[in-house]
């Protein structure tokens, strides 16, 4: 069985939002689709384990941020590869706050879509909330990032969290790959890091002493050969 397949189905890249009591919390996500229109309903897909599920159980309302292309690869890795229990994910990040108090990105957000709960239903390790669509609004112009984009153009990794993770070969047909052991992010020699200069075909041992994890910023010595 080549899950492989499973890459070619559509994706685009979202930030989901909940919160319990005063607390706020978001992480990124992959799986948010539209299933009727009478009443509008939308459905996403959350790792049983993170904060954001708990949040959403509690609180039963979310809010979706539909990312643009040009949203920055750190800006993701803050959401996507680390935990709302160890940091307050919005330090620092320009966010406003739908009616009912849930945050939206103001800066890396095309649109937003508030929804409240109906029905959860379990999904092995995910947990697919169905929410009722009861506010959305159209930010500014510009093009919704789709995962293709992510993964070809801005290079950037899946957490084995996401409902699409797949772990990666050890090997591509330039050399060894590498991960951060902070954020999850894969350097693939084949790919390169094309936004910090370092052109395809680069091996890890090659790259300059000063070169960082381009999601959460961590040194070369923070990564490990994927065995």
């Amino acid at each position: 069985m080549d899950l492989k397949t499973l890459h070619s189905i559509s994706y685009g890249l979202y930030l989901i939002t909940s919160k319990y009591g005063e607390r706020i919390n978001g992480q990124i996500a992959n799986t948010v689709f539209q299933i009727s229109n009478d009443p509008p309903t939308i459905a996403i897909s959350i790792n049983k384990q993170n904060l954001t599920n708990e949040f959403i159980k509690n609180s039963r309302m979310f809010a979706v941020s539909i990312l643009a292309e040009e949203t920055p690869l750190p800006l993701i890795g803050q959401f996507g590869f680390k935990s709302g229990r160890d940091m307050d994910k919005f330090a620092d990040v320009n966010y406003k706050t739908t009616t009912h108090g849930l945050p939206y990105l103001e800066d890396e957000a095309i649109a937003y879509i508030e929804a409240k709960l109906v029905q959860d239903v379990d999904a092995g390790t995910h947990t697919i909330f169905i929410g009722e669509i009861i506010g959305a609004e159209v930010l500014r112009k510009g093009n919704p990032m789709t995962y293709a984009y992510y993964h070809q153009v801005k290079k950037g990794s899946t957490p084995p969290s996401a409902p699409t993770y797949i772990k990666s070969e050890r090997r591509s047909e330039m050399g060894d790959k590498y991960v951060c052991t902070f954020c999850g992010y894969e350097y693939d020699p084949e790919a390169g890091d094309p936004e910090n200069n370092i052109a395809p075909g680069t091996a890890f041992e090659n790259l300059p002493d000063d070169w960082v994890c381009p999601v959460c910023g961590a040194d070369k010595d923070a990564f490990e050969k994927i065995a």
